[in-house]
């Protein structure tokens, strides 16, 4: 009974699901566009204002930012995991433990992150690929944005949650505001005040201050659960639902951490044995990432506005609502994955131009890089929707496996071996390498799941009909 009056008023479970992907994805897909873009804006004013040595260092401390967001995402998308099915089932009591939970142990988390980051911070950024050349810029950067990395964490998971409680515009508007915030103070600080690297990095962390503030301010607001105390103590059963649900999305972006870390690292290593030197790789296939980034952040904004609407009606066991919004979502990421194809192996150039005023060895293999390294991009709208898919309907593991599949199974063992016979553009066919394997890995599972999905729906009508009769 709890289940069906849970089931009428949801939008989740009436709405036409068109409708639906676009109220909740659009927002989803501007907030996540917006956080990457944090980097990008410091990335774009830092190259006019500093060079591409300021950029190059930047590039080296983004890995700790790509950890920071993994460990949010895995906390705020299984928290959101994890209410949506609880939801779907009838389960008021146990959703509301789940986003207490997952307030709270963001809050741990991300301060712990930052205190071993700082302590830490030397040899993390010789890790990270930094070379005697960049590494004073790289601690002026990475000094201020450790700083900011707690208020980013937090407010990065309570908007996951957000846009599951129904209020997407709100979890979109308390990052634009913190972006917006970030442009503005960009070129103040590096170009009025001659702040430099460190400028940048605390504009970066007043935006991120903003967006905290105004995401925090929604807690005490949210409508499908009423967090209290007890809710926001830590359980322990309760957490490992919530890291479980959490993990493909902990995976999938703690993986670009290894993968940047071992890139710029290799990149350095070929890079200086070849005519473009160990920096020029490092730098140049680090804005390509970046701008990747993007492309990736429309993705996953897609896939985690369908994220909710997915696991609600998987929860009701209402399949036919699932595959709709199954089918929309993989047709909505292919386009946008082809047209960034588009853009990276007919016009990398105007992308590349962005970033600073260079030429010469420099320009040549940024556009190498982009045409090269991005070259089967149109097959990533597929691998995340899958994995989303996958992690929404409660198949955490083979959605961890997928996701771990694209970044570690395959990329690190062709990163280590094509370098050896093709120097440093060895490292760019990594890429599309790894991004050819992931996709027939991602497509078998799906197809499985698709096929497991179809007889549950069968049954379902099958029932129904008996029902009828």
């Amino acid at each position: 009974m709890e289940q069906a009056a849970s089931e009428a008023h949801s939008p989740f479970a009436t709405e036409p699901i068109g409708r639906l992907i676009l109220k909740f994805a659009v927002p989803s897909v501007i907030a996540l566009l917006v956080n990457s873009l944090y980097n990008i804006v410091d990335q774009i004013f830092i190259g006019w204002g500093v060079g591409y040595l300021g950029n190059g260092a930047t590039n080296v401390v983004f890995p700790i930012t790509i950890i920071a967001l993994a460990l949010s995402m895995m906390i705020g998308n299984g928290g959101t995991a994890y209410l949506s099915l609880k939801l779907g089932e009838g389960e008021g009591e146990a959703a509301r433990k789940g986003v207490g939970n997952a307030v709270t142990l963001v809050v741990v988390v991300s301060v712990l992150l930052a205190a071993v980051f700082l302590v830490f911070i030397d040899p993390v950024l010789t890790l990270f690929g930094a070379t005697d050349v960049l590494r004073d810029y790289a601690l002026e950067y990475g000094w201020v944005i450790g700083l900011g990395l707690p208020f980013m964490m937090i407010s990065a998971a309570i908007n996951s949650m957000i846009r599951a409680d129904g209020s997407p515009k709100y979890a979109m508007g308390s990052m634009v505001i913190g972006a917006i915030l970030n442009v503005i103070l960009d070129p103040v600080f590096i170009f009025v005040f001659h702040m430099g690297v460190r400028g940048a990095a605390i504009a970066t962390v007043i935006g991120q201050v903003a967006s905290f503030l105004v995401s925090v301010a929604y807690v005490p607001r949210f409508q499908t659960v009423r967090l209290n105390a007890a809710a926001l103590r830590l359980k322990a059963k309760t957490c490992g639902n919530i890291v479980t649900f959490g993990l493909s999305s902990f995976i999938t972006q703690f993986a670009i951490t290894i993968v940047m870390a071992l890139t710029n690292n290799l990149l350095a290593i070929y890079g200086a044995s070849s005519v473009y030197g160990a920096e020029i790789p490092l730098t140049a296939t680090g804005i390509v990432m970046k701008v990747n980034q993007i492309m990736i952040s429309i993705l996953l904004g897609i896939a985690t506005g369908t994220q909710p609407i997915l696991g609600y009606n998987y929860g009701a066991k209402r399949y036919d609502r699932v595959k709709k919004a199954l089918e929309l979502s993989l047709i909505a990421s292919e386009v946008i994955s082809v047209l960034a194809f588009l853009l990276f192996q007919f016009a990398p150039m105007s992308v590349v131009v962005l970033f600073g005023s260079e030429e010469g060895l420099y320009n040549e293999f940024a556009v190498k890089a982009f045409r090269i390294f991005l070259m089967l991009c149109p097959l990533t709208g597929f691998q995340t929707i899958a994995a989303v898919y996958l992690q929404a309907v409660g198949k955490p593991v083979k959605s961890a496996v997928l996701s771990l599949a694209r970044q570690i199974i395959f990329f690190v063992p062709a990163a280590l071996i094509l370098p050896t016979f093709l120097g440093v553009e060895g490292v760019l066919w990594t890429g599309p390498v790894a991004d050819g394997l992931a996709f027939l890995l991602s497509l078998a599972l799906l197809l499985y799941e698709r096929h497991h999905l179809k007889k549950g729906h069968a049954r379902q009508l099958s029932a129904g009909q008996c029902e009828t009769a």
